[in-house]
């Protein structure tokens, strides 16, 4: 197995296989105020921890505004050596200028020199190079900075370090050298509010493509990782889940199966979340734990009307069989979103997922289509043996059915509909199956009703036609 190095942030190294490759060299690239830096931080007190000697070059950012802007997102670099090649005050104030050599034949020099007696006194096995666009002006022409470039990094790697170097190019071409010559290379961007990091090139190993949001805060920097379904899986039985209502498992057929995906669709208010709740409850009962992810309504309001129906939300949140999150859908990215979900599944071993409701889950795709993401999301708690219920609200209250007002059906191994009907002037609520993927299903309908006793089903409506159009009409008798 190729020894790896840790870069301190979990979720980078997850996209990284494992880690960076030990005695290489990494550019880490972007526009100012990317995040740049902050990787190579937490890269060097990943070192720090597993008591290695490190080392931080840098000729742009003095020291000690290092330590402060550090100690700001709660890194402490106090264990971190530093090379600060960064000029004084004084230059300015003493007028030094060069009017017959170029600042390389004069500055270079003991630039170099500097590196090389403290990476000979410390003997670094990380060193975080912030000097290359330094080391660039301070270059007579583009040959002479690639060659000493080269060199530094070659003197580096020899010498037992893993390098990583940051670039301030945000121009594909600006730094083409640089990415040439480095053995991985890591881009920031920050758009519109919307920080992503992505890898380019990762000689030695495989990596995960594509951008992954990420988050700078008072506890450091966090990348959440594009869901890879195929990535993930483990092994379960397929067995069919009890809705704990006799009547709803009459209509299905026995049930849900473990491991699918199902679709409750309905207009508002006609007790989609609370049909989905009645599975998670009769989960709970059994010892397994759900998770409702609630994008509309706030959780304080859903767990006392969940109580009113003998749902009790409560005391399942106690018992540690329900979690119960509330989403701020323009708060979270996508990956942010499946980042979450990942931890309940994995770490917390939830059973059943609940998204309350999709058209909310859509409004955290300022970065893509929500319909792409929630397949990937989807395939991923199928392949953990998770089955999923999302609540889908359509915009007819009666009148021609529609089982989603989106074109993510396909999604699904079950579609449950809920919808209104009249009937002699009253306004009913009936619910019934569309497609079951794994079994047979009820062809019919059945009345349904919410009561403070909780879900109620009636028998089936076989003495009705014109169900799907909102207008039922009585017949006299029913068909055989």
């Amino acid at each position: 197995m190729t020894d790896r190095v840790l870069t301190g942030i979990e979720g980078l190294d997850e996209i990284l296989h494992g880690g960076l490759l030990r005695r290489r060299a990494y550019l880490v690239r972007g526009g100012p105020g990317s995040g740049k830096t902050t990787v190579g931080l937490h890269f060097l007190n990943q070192g720090v921890a597993a008591g290695e000697p490190t080392l931080f070059i840098n000729q742009g950012e003095p020291q000690d505004e290092v330590r402060v802007n550090a100690a700001s997102i709660g890194l402490d670099v106090s264990g971190v050596n530093f090379l600060d090649l960064a000029p004084s005050g004084t230059l300015f104030a003493e007028g030094q200028s060069y009017d017959v050599f170029h600042p390389a034949e004069v500055e270079l020099e003991p630039t170099t020199q500097s590196i090389t007696e403290a990476v000979q006194r410390i003997r670094p096995t990380r060193v975080l190079l912030d000097v290359m666009t330094q080391l660039r002006y301070l270059s007579l022409d583009q040959i002479h900075f690639r060659r000493q470039a080269l060199s530094l990094l070659r003197f580096l790697i020899t010498s037992g370090a893993t390098v990583m170097c940051v670039s301030e190019s945000q121009d594909a071409d600006g730094d083409a050298d640089l990415q040439f010559m480095s053995d991985g290379v890591i881009h920031m961007d920050n758009r519109g509010g919307l920080r992503t990091i992505s890898v380019s090139k990762f000689r030695g190993s495989e990596f995960v493509g594509g951008g992954h949001s990420l988050s700078i805060d008072s506890d450091g920097m966090h990348v959440y990782p594009r869901l890879t379904p195929q990535d993930h899986g483990k092994p379960f039985v397929v067995e069919t889940i009890s809705s704990g209502v006799p009547e709803i498992d009459e209509l299905m057929a026995g049930g849900i199966e473990r491991g699918t995906a199902t679709i409750i669709s309905g207009p508002s208010g006609v007790g989609k979340t609370t049909l989905g709740l009645q599975f998670m409850k009769e989960a709970a009962g059994r010892g397994e734990r759900s998770v409702i992810y609630s994008f509309e309504e706030g959780a304080d309001a859903l767990a006392h009307r969940s109580q009113l129906v003998n749902i009790p939300i409560g005391k399942m949140i106690e018992a540690g069989m329900l979690s119960l999150v509330q989403i701020e859908p323009l708060r979270f990215t996508a990956d942010q979103f499946g980042h979450m979900v990942r931890d309940e599944v994995e770490r917390s071993e939830a059973r059943i997922v609940m998204i309350d409701s999709i058209s909310g889950f859509g409004m955290c795709m300022r970065e893509e289509d929500p319909q792409t993401y929630l397949h990937a999301l989807a395939k991923y708690l199928r392949n953990m043996g998770v089955t999923t219920i999302l609540i889908n609200e359509t915009t007819n209250i009666t009148g021609d059915f529609r089982a989603t007002d989106n074109e993510i059906s396909y999604l699904a191994d079950n579609i449950v509909y809920l919808r209104y009907i009249e009937i002699h002037g009253e306004l009913r609520k009936v619910m019934g199956v569309l497609k079951k993927r794994m079994s047979d299903f009820e062809k019919t309908m059945r009345q349904f009703e919410i009561t403070k006793y909780g879900v109620k089903v009636g028998g089936a409506l076989t003495n009705m036609r014109g169900i799907l159009q909102g207008t039922p009409t009585l017949l006299e008798s029913s068909p055989r």
